[in-house]
């Protein structure tokens, strides 16, 4: 069943992108079949938040600046997250483990991009893209809550927080102070908290005009030799550098 307000504001949406030039609201009246005390109020709601603006001398309405940063949110996408995913590729060519770039989603974490290990383990981890897990228990997630405050961890963990293993750190203020230490040094480290006989390690990836990303790579424990973790870390943080850089760049061009 179709929403019929929110239908409204999108066909309104999609006439005035095809009208660079503006429409008057008899016209989108006409256009749209809107009767003209429905449609009033919807366009002047838009015009409010920005998402139309209505020209003062012609009474014209034509697309706003709120309508044009979500679309340059979504070209920023499309050019950031092909060199997102360039990087894992070169991090698990490097490694040989699997590396995996996540956001939050509430108090989960949403993994939203995944790059195997090139080379065939004979043990291999499984995962895959749209899969969520409690952030406060993952690297990727720890990487991404780093920044927030106590009192907004109070916030988006209200109820207790649930064990998954025996290592999972269920005390928020000992939680807190661990995002504090990654705040620092910009690398968060989980050993079977999530699940037993694995490790991963993760970055946050600070953007500019988007939601913030982290970046991990994660390893059976068998295979985390102290080389092994020290090259996780590096690799880690020079792909944090490249697309925080990147971001950057495309962000004044």
């Amino acid at each position: 069943m179709t929403h019929k307000p929110t239908e409204r504001v999108l066909r309104i949406l999609t006439l005035l992108a095809a009208h660079p030039e503006g429409l008057s609201l008899t016209q989108v009246t006409e256009l749209l079949h809107i009767p003209k005390s429905t449609l009033s109020p919807i366009l002047q709601e838009m015009v409010q938040q920005k998402f139309l603006q209505l020209q003062d001398n012609s009474k014209l309405y034509s697309i706003g600046i709120s309508s044009y940063c979500i679309g340059a949110a979504y070209e920023h996408e499309k050019t950031l997250l092909p060199y997102i995913k360039s990087i894992m590729k070169d991090v698990t060519r490097e490694i040989n483990e699997i590396c995996q770039v996540g956001v939050l989603d509430g108090a989960d974490v949403l993994y939203i991009l995944k790059e195997d290990a090139a080379i065939t383990q004979t043990i291999k981890i499984i995962s895959y893209i749209g899969k969520k897990l409690p952030a406060y228990c993952t690297a990727l997630g720890k990487a991404l809550l780093c920044d927030y405050t106590f009192p907004q961890l109070q916030a988006l963990y209200p109820n207790p927080l649930v064990k998954q293993t025996k290592n999972t750190i269920t005390d928020l203020h000992a939680l807190y102070e661990q995002l504090q230490s990654i705040k620092q040094t910009h690398i968060a480290v989980e050993q079977e908290e999530i699940t037993y006989q694995l490790c991963c390690f993760a970055v946050p990836i600070v953007l500019t005009h988007t939601h913030n990303y982290a970046m991990s790579i994660s390893m059976p424990l068998f295979r985390a030799t102290e080389e092994k973790k020290e090259l996780a870390k590096r690799l880690l943080l020079q792909a944090k550098y490249k697309i925080e850089s990147y971001d950057t760049f495309i962000n004044t061009i």
